[in-house]
């Protein structure tokens, strides 16, 4: 079922998102946001940006330009980040008339629930890694506008009115 994406200032994208059970609404719950972000035209969604507060997020880095990889994370928790930096362009399902340039880790380490329970833990690098900090920002309450300077912040926000 495709889900009504929230979109900046909604409360939800400011909060917290609390740890997920690993159970059949959960796993309901991704399939509705991969369909829902395939719908939209997105690589990535968090469960907060369709206003459940659970720690879950979906992503596809690869659909755009090649066959489609779902991926579903469930409890994701960064275990390293790589000291080197990457500069690139981010937009957002939730602010869609915004595209900002963030400063992410170019490697990260992440380690997630899968649908049976178990943990899994990779090495995440280049569009994935970038796209799971963005996602993972989500489940914490932090959205791209969140990383400008103030200034910067600022036109953003005029050019969303």
């Amino acid at each position: 079922m495709i889900r009504r994406v929230l979109r900046w200032p909604d409360e939800c994208l400011t909060q917290v998102a609390q740890p997920a059970c690993v159970d059949g609404q959960t796993l309901a719950l991704a399939v509705d946001m991969l369909e829902t972000m395939y719908d939209a035209g997105g690589r990535g969604l968090a469960a907060p940006q369709i206003g459940v507060m659970a720690r879950v997020f979906v992503m596809d880095a690869a659909w755009k330009s090649g066959d489609p990889v779902p991926e579903v994370f469930i409890n994701p928790e960064i275990l390293w980040r790589s000291p080197q930096m990457a500069l690139g362009a981010e937009g957002c399902l939730s602010i869609p008339d915004v595209v900002a340039d963030v400063k992410r880790h170019s490697e990260v380490v992440l380690q997630w629930q899968l649908a049976d329970g178990s943990t899994q833990a990779q090495k995440l690098t280049g569009f994935r890694a970038i796209c799971a900090q963005h996602e993972i920002d989500h489940l914490n309450g932090i959205v791209t506008l969140d990383h400008l300077s103030p200034d910067a912040r600022a036109a953003a926000i005029a050019g969303l009115t």
